[in-house]
């Protein structure tokens, strides 16, 4: 048969994949059992394609052009309620938040646990590059590589110019109609502030103006309705986006390409994992289960695994916290909202300081030096601020961290390769981080609802039971 005819074979397997996925809804299938179905079946058909036809195949490009209009309108869904979200839920969790615990000091612990985890990590990072003993000297680039590290070198102008004090100055917006369309890398932090100013001022004219109060009040309850009703049908969809997304993954990923950067792969995830372990260890050290922690949050890490967004992650990110884990919705919508934009674990602590540590023995550095790496851990951390909730994040806490040090970050680009599959990793990792520091807050904060974590009944997106 012609490229043509097995190409329609194969969208035809595709919609029957998905039909498959559908009838499990119909039939009441645990929304968690479907997301795994979804990955599952993903990841064998992709591998399928990858073994019949190769990475770069016109079939396989043709196929992913049409199958990505599930995966990434999926995505772009998600998206769209990001803002909205941010917006209407930080507002109505201003002026709802408790009276035992102010909005400052919720958010200072939370962004306190956000910042530790990445220096933590960053930490675990340097280890997992010392212990593989990861080096950029004598590594060969392609002409892909070459030409990635050369965009980098042009991008880095950019960061290198601006010191730590204005690199804060790029979180408070000037116009916060423009972030709400995400135009600047520091858009999402600046909604948030954006946002909090806009529920602290509610607060105020409430107590002067009780009926003005009561009335904003009653339109802000209204939208976050509206808006949550929003994201769940979005969530809906998550088992088909994640089918459509791992096709995409599996079946572009060469196994080459993987091969050759094969030490740095096992490395990263060696990295992340060590961190995950961290992360629940964190959580047993302050009574809560970390084996039932996973079980419910499962379905959220699945869809970062394969999204590679943080931020498009905020919805499903609320929604477990809140309906999940026993976190206030005031808590959730903090840390998945700071979560988006700072202290991640992966994009912003893991992955820019193994590249520290492999490109510095390039310009003559010795990455054992005990100044090097407390030095690196601090960049890391201070850095980790307003960094991107999207694919591509990471890159910008690379270049960051990269110049700062003195390092040139042309290197980075030999990684491209690679750099979906370690991301799906880091962004779950990020997810993850973010989770962590709503349930921590709220536990320590002692705002946590055990009976809620402890309930048998868990709901998912659909109200279907999980």
């Amino acid at each position: 048969m012609s490229n043509g005819w097995w190409l329609i074979v194969h969208a035809v397997v595709v919609l029957g994949l998905l039909y498959k996925l559908y009838v499990m809804q119909k039939r009441h299938v645990s929304f968690t059992k479907r997301v795994f179905a979804g990955l599952g079946l993903g990841i064998v058909y992709g591998a399928i394609l990858q073994q019949l036809y190769g990475a770069g195949h016109d079939i396989v490009r043709v196929l992913n052009d049409w199958v990505y209009i599930v995966g990434g309108g999926y995505v772009r869904l998600l998206h769209m309620v990001v803002i909205p979200l941010i917006i209407v839920s930080i507002i109505s969790a201003i002026l709802h938040v408790t009276t035992r615990t102010g909005v400052g000091r919720m958010s200072a612990v939370i962004i306190s646990i956000l910042i530790a985890t990445t220096a933590v990590a960053a930490a675990v990072g340097i280890a997992s590059a010392l212990a593989f003993n990861l080096s950029a000297v004598n590594m060969e680039a392609g002409q892909q590589e070459t030409e990635r590290g050369q965009h980098l070198s042009e991008q880095v102008g950019e960061v290198r110019d601006m010191t730590i004090p204005q690199q804060v100055l790029e979180f408070i917006p000037t116009n916060p109609f423009l972030d709400m369309t995400e135009g600047r890398r520091t858009s999402t932090i600046a909604v948030v502030i954006f946002s909090a100013f806009v529920g602290i001022a509610a607060l105020g004219v409430a107590r002067k103006k009780p009926e003005h109060g009561r009335t904003f009040t009653s339109i802000i309850d209204s939208l976050h309705a509206v808006v949550m009703r929003m994201v769940t049908l979005v969530l809906r969809l998550t088992p088909y986006g994640v089918l459509a997304l791992m096709i995409r993954v599996v079946s572009t990923t060469a196994p080459a390409e993987i091969w050759k950067l094969g030490r740095f792969v096992i490395a990263s995830y060696v990295a992340l994992i060590v961190m995950f372990i961290i992360h629940l260890l964190l959580l047993g050290l302050s009574g809560i289960s970390p084996a039932r922690y996973v079980k419910l949050a499962t379905p959220a890490l699945v869809f970062a695994f394969t999204s590679r967004t943080s931020a498009g992650s905020i919805p499903i990110n609320v929604e477990t916290q809140r309906d999940k884990l026993g976190v206030p919705e005031s808590f959730a919508n903090f840390s998945a909202s700071f979560g988006a934009s700072m202290g991640q674990n992966g994009c912003a602590g893991i992955y820019p300081a193994m590249l520290a540590v492999m490109i510095a023995p390039t310009v003559g550095m010795n990455p054992l030096d005990p100044w090097f790496i407390l030095q690196l851990i601090a960049v890391v951390a201070i850095s980790s601020f307003g960094v991107a909730g999207v694919g591509g994040g990471a890159t910008f806490a690379a270049l960051i961290v990269l110049s700062s040090m003195n390092l040139p970050v042309g290197l980075a680009g030999l990684l491209i390769s690679v750099e979906p599959l370690i991301d799906m990793g880091r962004t779950a990792l990020n997810v993850n981080g973010s989770m962590l520091a709503g349930v921590l807050s709220s536990r320590w904060l002692r705002q946590w609802d055990k009976e809620a974590f402890l309930r048998g009944e868990i709901r998912s997106p659909s109200g279907e039971e999980s």
